[in-house]
């Protein structure tokens, strides 16, 4: 009977009475193992729950990130594009300056058939080369500082970096040495004027830059108006008309009624002597004129010095400056797709 009674209880018995060690609970305590698959399922979600919330604050910090790395990116591309306008614009200005010199040194050599077979030995002293030099130089640095800019090209802009930081310390160099050597330029310039004044009626280049300095500077010769007897046709023990004269650009007044230029108002200016030659000739040096003009315009001078100086230092940093800037922009890129 008790065997039954704790088989099958009656329904009026304590449920804690009749639990022993050989029945078991009709709600079994949940266990691990015994426990419902939605329990489980709730608990799960429980975890999933704190799993979402570690997520979302994740993914909040992420989102954080991304927001503030936009605005870097965004400075940084607005920084590039400052420094590509100012490098692209400041060059491409100077490539139309250097390819308009090229296109005037060009142009005044084939104007002069210079090419030809007589005239082919003594182009190296044309003064149209140093045009065609200069603006062949100005118009492919500027060039490539163009194109590297545009195209991003860190070759390119290393390049017209290299070159400009070389031209910048020759300028330097050439300033310094120029001062400090002035009686030797002196010296220079005089032989080159002397040998300008040589070929005057045969080199029509140097006739026309000594006939605009001696107009422009009211100066006769070199040091003074008896240098002519240099050229052979100025010369006194000359044949002609032209012995013992100067060039009208160094008569004082060389046009007659102010629409004529008069070519024999310097016949026989070196026959007379400086009393008299002052009122129909200049009788100053040019030398002496060119350093006169440089004292009185010496702030000028200066002033476009440091200008261009400036320009070409702005020119240099910026280059480099964008330079960097490319190289780090594809440093930061490889770097991501590494991580990724």
């Amino acid at each position: 009977m008790s065997r039954f009674s704790r088989r099958f209880p009656f329904f009026w018995e304590r449920r804690a009475t009749i639990q022993d060690e050989e029945t078991r609970p009709l709600v079994p305590k949940e266990t691990p193992q015994t426990r419902p698959a939605s329990s489980l399922t709730y608990l799960g979600t429980d975890d999933s729950s704190e799993s979402k919330t570690d997520s979302s604050s994740s993914s909040h910090e992420e989102q954080s990130r991304m927001f503030l790395r936009p605005q870097t990116h965004t400075i940084s591309s607005l920084t590039d594009c400052l420094l590509k306008f100012v490098l692209f614009s400041s060059n491409l200005l100077f490539t139309a300056l250097g390819l308009a010199t090229l296109g005037l040194g060009l142009w005044g050599l084939f104007n002069k058939e210079s090419f030809t077979q007589e005239k082919l030995d003594s182009i190296g002293t044309d003064p149209m080369l140093l045009f065609v030099f200069l603006g062949l130089v100005l118009s492919l640095l500027c060039l490539t500082g163009c194109v590297g800019a545009v195209r991003e090209n860190c070759c390119l802009l290393r390049t017209f970096s290299v070159v400009l930081l070389f031209l910048v310390a020759a300028q330097v160099l050439a300033a310094i040495v120029a001062y400090s050597l002035q009686g030797q330029i002196t010296n220079l310039l005089r032989t080159g004027m002397l040998n300008a004044m040589v070929r005057y009626q045969d080199d029509l280049d140097l006739r026309f830059i000594t006939d605009e300095i001696q107009t422009g500077l009211q100066c006769c010769g070199a040091d003074n108006y008896r240098d002519w007897q240099i050229n052979s046709y100025f010369n006194c023990s000359a044949p002609g008309i032209q012995a013992c004269s100067v060039p009208p650009s160094c008569c004082v007044d060389p046009l007659e009624n102010g629409t004529v230029w008069n070519s024999q108002c310097g016949v026989g200016a070196q026959l007379l002597d400086e009393f008299s030659a002052q009122s129909v000739i200049f009788l100053g040096g040019c030398l002496g004129s060119i350093s006169r003009w440089i004292e009185q315009h010496s702030g000028l001078i200066g002033t476009v010095a440091i200008v261009l100086l400036g320009v070409q230092l702005i020119m240099l940093i910026v280059a480099t400056r964008l330079l960097d800037n490319i190289q780090w922009n594809r440093t930061q890129a490889q770097q991501r797709m590494a991580r990724s």
